[in-house]
């Protein structure tokens, strides 16, 4: 397995269930010759992030069902500096009153949809824990004790994104389904769908569920195009195991991440470790075996590059 170099990646918002912490760990199971990697439940969108920095794909699609959301990633991606500048104000507002303020920006997003006003729903709300209603209403609280990220470093962090993302990746807001439907062996697909996870309560960052049934019966026909795929999805949380393994029946590579403490037990108030599952598909674990010679000539560069340095 290949080694990732520590690097300061940016992160455009907080948001719970993001693969930021444990992106280093997910990486080296990218193969050499990746033209598009898709994330088909983006969320915060850390593991394209990350592959980004690192070089490890030459284009990118990233999706998820949440459309308010998704709306958000086009402007980070296409207008970052008018976006920065629509937050610095929402900032700067808030200041006499944010508990206040944090509801009157609520109600109008759930009324108009505005990115602008996601990010400052996103950067305020306790943990970056998204929630929706049934109807489909951001209902979430803010974390009155803070006032979000400080304009400056959230202006680095999307302008930073914009700039290893913005050129070369596509935005949509379908089914996960429709999202992988143009995918072919030359790319990789990475999934943490938020059905499962190591939730401890029921999801509801998402307007509508995905049953285990429909996803297993996805990833059968996606080895049927022999696509490469990466997925997490089932865990641990101290004793507690989360979610359903998947089925033999789909010849997964079965790892395990140790992810260090969760940030849903650290909301109450637990000090468990969470271990995270990753799977690998058939085709992905066919192209990381072939890539074992060009890993091991990498590694021996490498090894002369910190010789000489």
């Amino acid at each position: 397995m290949k080694t990732v170099k520590n690097i300061n990646v940016p992160h455009p918002f907080p948001y719970q269930g993001s693969k930021r912490g444990i992106a280093k760990y997910i990486l080296p199971y990218f193969p050499s010759n990746v033209r598009c990697l898709i994330e088909p439940f983006c969320g915060a969108g850390a593991v394209s992030i990350a592959a980004a920095a690192h070089g490890l794909a030459k284009q990118f699609a990233m999706n998820d069902l949440n459309k308010p959301l998704m709306d958000l990633w086009s402007e980070i991606l296409d207008h970052p500096g008018v976006l920065c500048d629509e937050y610095e104000r929402q900032w700067l507002e808030q200041q006499s009153d944010r508990k206040a303020y944090f509801f009157k920006v609520r109600d109008e997003f759930n009324k108009t949809h505005n990115p602008h006003q996601l990010l400052y729903l996103l950067a305020r709300i306790v943990k970056g824990s998204v929630r929706y209603s049934s109807d489909g209403q951001f209902n979430q609280s803010a974390d009155n004790r803070r006032s979000g990220m400080k304009p400056n470093t959230m202006r680095q962090n999307i302008l930073g994104v914009s700039a290893l993302l913005g050129k070369k990746t596509a935005i949509s807001a379908v089914d996960f389904r429709q999202a992988v439907e143009r995918a072919n062996e030359y790319d990789l697909v990475y999934m943490d769908p938020p059905y499962q996870g190591t939730s401890f309560t029921r999801d509801h960052r998402y307007f509508n569920g995905l049953s285990y049934e429909e996803f297993v019966d996805a990833l059968s026909h996606m080895n049927d195009q022999n696509l490469s795929y990466i997925i997490s999805y089932d865990g641990i949380t101290g004793e507690k195991a989360h979610g359903k393994l998947l089925p033999a029946s789909l010849h997964l590579q079965h790892l395990h991440i140790h992810a260090g403490r969760s940030s849903q037990a650290t909301l109450l108030g637990n000090n468990h470790e969470t271990i995270e599952s990753l799977y690998l598909s058939p085709s992905l674990v066919r192209r990381l075996e072939s890539d074992k010679p060009y890993r091991k000539q990498h590694c021996a560069l490498e090894q002369q590059e910190l010789a000489f340095a």
